[in-house]
């Protein structure tokens, strides 16, 4: 049976320990925190039963006791098939760390960054096994949604995006190719990109908070829950994208010329938008919306499998 190391036992990380717990993988958790060390495990073992209740997991606690908590990254790293690495988007922090685990996992281990912005190359040029490291970027969280953008840096080997893919695809997830290293890869550039433009609109008066978010969740989001926006155009139009393109370029070429800017970053416009939102609930409140969130993704994914359960018997 494989053995995953998951370093850094946060969200993501727990995240990540269901992901390979449940696909029949032995789970090794460290964190630099102790608290969050001696917490990890529990918290893993609580979700995968939540999943259970789903039909997520096939065995919740046969899943649960392959999970262990590790006194030390190297003890984590030590004898691992696969890394996965959870730790701060801080640059330093990502050297040091890889520096560690290149030097304690074995030499055939490929070593994952779940990174949201940072390219391997800043931050693995100098170890010897640099040709081992990736990015593994996943979705928050990882284990309710299945993409997983893989980057590799110009000296990332070709085996190690082949066994990076074979990985993910084997406990259940969805790989796609950053072809060339971009920083904040693909997903965060293009929630960038949505994102500016929501805080424009918001700050600049065009809509509420409340009403652009349900222009997505009631009106985009239900198309792009199934089909990308290069799928959804081709059926916007009776020609497909070229006929699409010929229609709407002028307006989309003229909606470029006055593009979202840095601007909408600065405190004066989101101080706007928290305003128009209603404020900011304390951290018990979004814990419990964390929740909330992750039951309807579980819903979600339970009813998705049983779709492509029926399509497989049809």
């Amino acid at each position: 049976m494989p053995t995953v190391a998951i370093i850094g036992s946060g969200l993501i990380g727990r995240a990540w320990a269901n992901v390979f717990a449940r696909a029949d993988w032995h789970v090794r958790l460290w964190d630099p925190e102790p608290q969050v060390r001696e917490q990890a495990g529990g918290l893993v073992a609580d979700s995968l039963h939540d999943l259970a209740r789903r039909g997520l997991v096939r065995d919740a606690a046969a899943a649960a006791a392959r999970v262990s908590s590790c006194s030390t990254l190297e003890d984590a790293a030590q004898g691992a098939d696969f890394v996965q690495e959870n730790g701060p988007e801080v640059l330093d922090v990502k050297v040091k760390t890889f520096a560690r685990l290149d030097a304690a996992a074995p030499p055939d281990c490929v070593l994952a960054s779940s990174t949201s912005a940072i390219v391997a190359s800043r931050f693995t040029e100098a170890l010897a096994g640099r040709g081992r490291c990736i990015v593994g970027h996943p979705v928050n969280p990882p284990h309710l949604v299945p993409i997983v953008e893989l980057c590799g840096s110009p000296w990332t080997s070709p085996a190690t995006r082949s066994r990076a893919r074979e990985v993910y695809e084997s406990v259940g997830q969805v790989p796609v190719d950053v072809l060339r290293e971009v920083e904040g890869f693909i997903l965060n550039r293009l929630q960038g990109a949505l994102l500016a433009e929501a805080f424009r609109l918001v700050g600049e008066g065009y809509c509420t908070p409340q009403d652009l978010d349900k222009t997505l969740s009631e009106g985009l989001g239900r198309r792009w829950s199934f089909m990308g926006p290069f799928e959804t155009i081709e059926l916007n139009a009776p020609g497909g994208i070229p006929d699409y393109c010929s229609r709407y370029t002028g307006f989309y070429r003229h909606l470029q010329t006055e593009p979202a800017l840095a601007e909408v970053w600065d405190k004066q416009n989101w101080s706007k938008v928290v305003q128009a939102w209603g404020g900011t609930p304390d951290a018990a409140e979004i814990a419990k919306k964390t929740l909330w969130r992750n039951d309807r993704l579980a819903a979600l994914a339970a009813h998705l499998n049983q779709q492509q359960s029926w399509n497989k018997r049809g």
